[in-house]
């Protein structure tokens, strides 16, 4: 059951409503009850003061030899109520006179006054009342109890403390009440907030449940789905745009990935078809002649080195996109390294007639994984001299500007038209129409950028057509000068 989010969140809700009404009802219980005891309180200086109004007017008009008692049995018997009990005590804390001592027909109310007046409790209250002139106390001699009032005050030069307490009973049952209203308003409320949570929580959960359903649907065939976004400024419409963005990486890389398969298959598919056809051809011959075998061979020894270089730049951009190829870089100058790979490439130069060009640079120290950079101005290289014409002319330069190196390779080959230029880096594609070449010029398959790409941004550089047109094409690799600049391998 507290697997479902729905019924988890209408548990929260449920729990920390039911947590704030129990705290309102407590403090609303205890507010009432403090409310109803100031009441009460009220009540007893203003029958105190009636009270000892009612007793100064009774000592002038009355006459005799008991003239305080006299006076204060007549203001007890105006004052008279069923819960209220009144008592007159000396300074010594004696009772003088009681409303115990009012005639009354209730002979059980008598004793519950007598059992008050002689309890432990308004013994306690009135030795304490002897030493304040005001003083409000609980006398506990019931369930309920009383509330007490003393108050001193003079009569014939004589100090005397009148006494009154209530019965909290009328409080108490109000209180009871209203307790018993809370304990059947409590579970109701709990229970239709937990109604209330849960269809709450359904609606607002809908949305998921309905993208899950949709996403569940989406596969493989089917990656050009989206989830529907029925309020894209909420949270579950950031949710649904975000998993969007992911399928369309998802389906970018799926297609990405086919069409890798599907042109490596056809890169590979040539020669592989031209080693087989080959090797029938010399083998469906009993007799030939040396020359003969020699042609075979040297023809199925050319393709198997395009089979082994396809498959070795496959198998580097293989790992470079699992981030497993490993780096090992070092300290070199890569004007050096720059003006190595120029010698090594001038003979594929000369056989086209081709000018090849270092201009030179300044020394060029950097720290970086001298094998790869070796690989990336060789591949660029090739490409400049297979797309140049005979006669041509490429040029090699090597720059800094600010905290990185420019390396550029200008050739002056047809160029590439603008709306292929965005997808020269991409793997497997050939400009064929701008810059064609015949599968005999020992050509690659389309993997040459792709790595060479790959080779600068690892170092944290970019690779970049710079300027392609009528007079040629130059690409510029920028890589950084900080020799302490940390390289990451994929």
């Amino acid at each position: 059951m507290l697997d479902s989010i729905r019924m988890r969140l209408t548990l929260w809700y449920t729990g920390v409503l039911a947590l704030v009404i129990v705290v309102l009802c407590v403090v609303a219980y205890f507010i009432f009850w403090r409310s109803a005891v100031r009441r009460t309180d009220a009540n007893l200086v203003e029958l105190s003061d009636s009270f000892l109004v009612t007793l100064r007017a009774e000592l002038e008009d009355q006459t005799g030899p008991d003239v305080f008692r006299t006076a204060a049995q007549v203001a007890i018997d105006e004052h008279h109520f069923r819960d209220t009990v009144y008592a007159i005590v000396d300074q010594t804390g004696k009772v003088i006179i009681s409303s115990q001592e009012t005639p009354s027909a209730d002979a059980p109310m008598k004793a519950a006054r007598r059992q008050i007046l002689s309890s432990a409790s308004f013994q306690k209250f009135l030795a304490s009342s002897m030493q304040s002139d005001r003083l409000f106390g609980h006398i506990a001699v019931t369930e309920a109890g009383y509330r007490a009032f003393a108050q001193r005050f003079l009569a014939k030069g004589s100090s005397y403390t009148l006494i009154i307490l209530q019965s909290l009973h009328p409080q108490k049952e109000v209180v009871e009440e209203a307790g018993s209203l809370f304990a059947w308003l409590i579970p109701i409320a709990i229970l239709m907030a937990s109604i209330g949570g849960y269809f709450l929580a359904r609606k607002s959960l809908a949305p998921v449940v309905a993208m899950s359903s949709q996403a569940g649907r989406i596969g493989s065939s089917n990656l050009d789905e989206r989830l529907t976004v029925q309020n894209e400024k909420d949270e579950l419409g950031h949710l649904a745009r975000s998993f969007n963005g992911l399928l369309n990486r998802l389906s970018e890389s799926f297609n990405r990935q086919r069409r890798f398969m599907a042109d490596a298959s056809h890169e590979l598919r040539t020669p592989v078809a031209i080693l087989r056809g080959e090797s029938e051809v010399a083998l469906s011959q009993q007799a030939r002649t040396p020359e003969e075998y020699r042609e075979s061979l040297g023809v199925l020894h050319h393709e198997a080195e395009r089979l082994t270089h396809i498959v070795d730049d496959l198998f580097t951009l293989t790992r470079a996109d699992a981030g497993q190829y490993p780096l090992q870089p070092s300290n070199f100058y890569l004007d050096e390294l720059i003006a190595e790979c120029v010698h090594s490439a001038r003979t594929l130069a000369q056989a086209k007639k081709i000018s090849l060009t270092f201009e030179g640079a300044a020394e060029s120290p950097i720290h970086a994984d001298e094998s790869l950079l070796r690989r990336m101005l060789l591949n660029l290289l090739d490409n400049a001299i297979k797309y140049t014409p005979d006669f041509g002319r490429v040029t090699v330069a090597c720059r800094r500007n600010g905290q990185e190196y420019e390396v550029s390779i200008a050739d002056t080959g047809s160029g590439i038209p603008a709306e292929l230029r965005p997808r020269i880096f991409e793997r497997f594609f050939r400009a064929d129409k701008a810059r064609s070449r015949s599968e005999s010029d020992g050509g690659g398959a389309g993997l040459g950028l792709a790595i060479s790409s790959w080779i600068a941004e690892t170092h944290h550089g970019r690779l970049e057509l710079t300027q392609s047109d009528s007079t040629g094409s130059t690409f510029s690799a920028y890589l950084p000068a900080d020799s302490g600049h940390s390289l990451s391998p994929g």
